[in-house]
């Protein structure tokens, strides 16, 4: 009877606009959680039996019936923080995150922090999950949690020395001394290197006019810092407290290039005359504790003659003051992280007390062909599911994953007007379909009283 029909017609219209009530309350719920996504009521009809008519043209509904909860996923609104392990996508992509048993889970709320392992870690405990970096600093395709180091980053030895000076092209001539370096040479410059322990070490390299065009560099350090076992007499000065670790000669041509550069001669044989390297620039030293026969090339320039280049670069030798212009050298000592930052495309790059900066793992991100298809799994998360399709996993800034920004929290896109808006529809919804439930009785009771 349709008088009945009605009856569960409107049971149905209570409990469809009932659930939406769910779903707008547990939006407006949701207003201040960082990165949820809110929700909306999808409904459908429900349709009875034909009761007659061509082709069952006449029909009535059974109702109506919540055919499901549609996620929106559009961009939150962003806020900055001060800590620098809030992070926002500011795009479509999902952090990855793992628990302890392994599972995966996906997440737009950026609330990180370092648990007692120096890992990175959610409010919930799961890891975050990025591209691993190996022993040289390059970035892998390996994924894996991210923990940022708690000991002592490694050295690394001096392997090269960069010194770029003016030697003044109207010095006198001098043979240089150990004896007397100072007095012996025309200009002299310090540099700190690294042994394969990290221990920094000083030399002094002084320049000394031979000829026209033509100097001599003699490279000394410390007897408290190297092997003078290894070293002959006549290359130490126990009063100076100093040894002569190398030698060798640059040239220049008369516009003041530098024009040729000799192989460097090492004095760790223990020989007077040291033993000349086969390579130009490169010498080696014996400090103490460490890695025996260090290599270390010295760098002067592009000469024009042994390196073909313009001989201006570096060192010159010009009618001017002898004056350093540049040195540099890329050894380092060990050092301890002291801060780091994220970078937009997920690198984190770590600061370290050696003043070295290095990648330290790099952020993953994933997206969806159907991100509406994702499972709630609460606590901030989502989860793969057949509908969602499999999730496409990169670096940040590729593949339409959207940029990281850092010291930012993407916040909840509730839109609170329109919650109250959705809240108000399903009141009224529900209000309505119980005057057709009270309408629908009142016809029954009067179709009892027919009776009487």
């Amino acid at each position: 009877m349709g008088i009945l029909s009605s009856l569960f017609t409107g049971v149905s219209g209570l409990n469809a606009n009932g659930n939406a009530l769910s779903v707008v309350g547990n939006n407006i719920a949701n207003l201040s959680t960082v990165g949820f996504k809110s929700s909306r009521s999808v409904f459908a009809d429900l349709i009875s039996s034909s009761l007659g008519g061509a082709g069952g043209a006449i029909q009535t509904g059974l109702g109506v019936a919540l055919n499901g909860v549609q996620g929106n996923f559009s961009q939150g609104s962003l806020s900055t923080t001060s800590n620098g392990l809030d992070l926002a996508i500011d795009g479509n992509g999902f952090f990855l995150l793992r628990d302890a048993n392994g599972g995966s889970f996906y997440s737009r709320a950026g609330q990180f922090h370092l648990d007692s392992q120096s890992r990175i870690v959610d409010p919930s405990g799961f890891f975050l999950q990025g591209y691993q970096v190996n022993t040289s600093g390059l970035i892998t395709a390996s994924i894996g949690g991210m923990t940022l180091p708690s000991t002592t980053a490694p050295p690394n030895p001096t392997t090269t020395v960069d010194i770029g000076a003016n030697l003044n092209s109207q010095s006198l001539t001098s043979t240089f001394s150990l004896a007397d370096p100072n007095g012996t040479s025309q200009f002299s410059t310090s540099l700190t290197v690294y042994d394969s322990l990290g221990n920094p070490h000083l030399l002094t390299t002084y320049f000394s006019k031979t000829a026209a065009n033509t100097w001599d560099y003699n490279i000394v350090g410390s007897t408290n810092e190297v092997v003078t076992a290894n070293y002959h007499a006549s290359n130490i000065n126990a009063s100076l407290g100093i040894v002569r670790l190398a030698s060798g000669t640059l040239t220049f041509t008369t516009s003041g290039a530098l024009d040729t550069e000799s192989v460097v001669t090492s004095y760790d044989s223990g020989t007077a005359a040291g033993v000349a390297g086969a390579l130009v620039g490169q010498g080696q030293i014996d400090f103490v504790g460490a890695t025996a026969d260090q290599s270390v090339a010295f760098n002067f320039g592009s000469s024009v003659t042994t390196d073909g280049g313009a001989g201006v670069d570096l060192s010159t030798q010009f009618g001017a003051a002898s004056g350093l212009v540049q040195q540099t050298q890329d050894g380092f000592g060990a050092g301890a992280l002291q801060s780091f930052s994220v970078e937009t495309n997920g690198i984190i790059n770590g600061r370290f007390s050696n003043g070295q900066v290095r990648p330290l793992a790099q952020l993953a991100l994933a997206r969806f062909p159907d991100p509406l298809g994702l499972v709630r799994t609460g606590k901030n998360t989502f989860a793969e599911s057949g509908t969602s399709g499999q999730p496409l996993v990169g670096p940040a800034t590729s593949a339409g994953l959207g940029r990281i920004l850092s010291s930012t929290l993407e916040l909840s896109n509730v839109d609170l007007g329109e919650s109250f808006i959705d809240m108000i529809a399903a009141q009224r919804g529900f209000q309505a379909n119980s005057r057709v439930i009270t309408t629908s009785d009142e016809v029954l009771q009067e179709l009892v009283n027919l009776k009487r």
